[in-house]
């Protein structure tokens, strides 16, 4: 059997990311010795907003180790993406039912600036995690991974291969009245609707 649940850490996970971790009562392996790739959701989330999906990208510094592992990537603050980001979510979710709850637990993430990418996201899949009461144990691989004995989810998340969650049910949406209803969007779009429910949707 199975060990581990082995993963990337992602920037706001959609949805999908969480729905997984619930259905493996499995400890946690984030991986941090993949070479950084492009176009996934390491540094790109989705929210749904008045006008429709919103893409939010943090922007990582190219060089000499563009293809170096994730856990030396270094977030690019040359401009203000993080204010941006917030205002993105202000305007997205102000109106739900939950954002004042947990605002102060997400605005630190606009606040500070993290060096590295993956302590940023690992940041938050640790808050994500507390907010969905899902009790796993997290640790990282010592190199690349490349033993058979856990459920290897890398690459399975992506968002160009579709929703990793096809039978997922909707919930409501701030905009859903004029947009429909819009699945596996950043985890944020549930906790920000659903509250202290979300752990029981997933």
């Amino acid at each position: 059997m199975e060990s581990k649940l082995l993963l990337p850490a992602f920037y706001l996970p959609p949805i999908s990311y969480f729905h997984t971790i619930k259905e493996h009562a499995l400890p946690l392996l984030v991986e941090k010795h993949e070479n950084y790739p492009k176009q996934t959701y390491r540094t790109r989330a989705r929210i749904a907003t008045a006008n429709g999906v919103l893409e939010l990208f943090v922007p990582v510094l190219h060089g000499r180790k563009e293809h170096g592992p994730i856990k030396d990537t270094r977030i690019n603050y040359d401009h203000d993406w993080q204010r941006l980001h917030w205002l993105s979510l202000q305007a997205a979710y102000r109106s739900s039912a939950y954002f004042e709850y947990y605002e102060d637990d997400f605005v630190k993430f606009y606040n500070q600036k993290h060096n590295f990418l993956l302590d940023f996201n690992m940041e938050q899949l640790e808050l994500f995690l507390k907010c969905f009461k899902l009790k796993r144990t997290l640790e990282f691989t010592g190199s690349y991974y490349t033993a058979d004995d856990v459920i290897d989810l890398r690459n399975s998340v992506h968002p160009k291969k579709g929703n990793a969650w096809p039978d997922q049910k909707p919930y409501y949406q701030v905009f859903e009245e004029k947009q429909g209803f819009i699945p596996d969007l950043s985890a944020v779009d549930l906790l920000f609707n659903q509250g202290p429910q979300s752990g029981s949707y997933l």
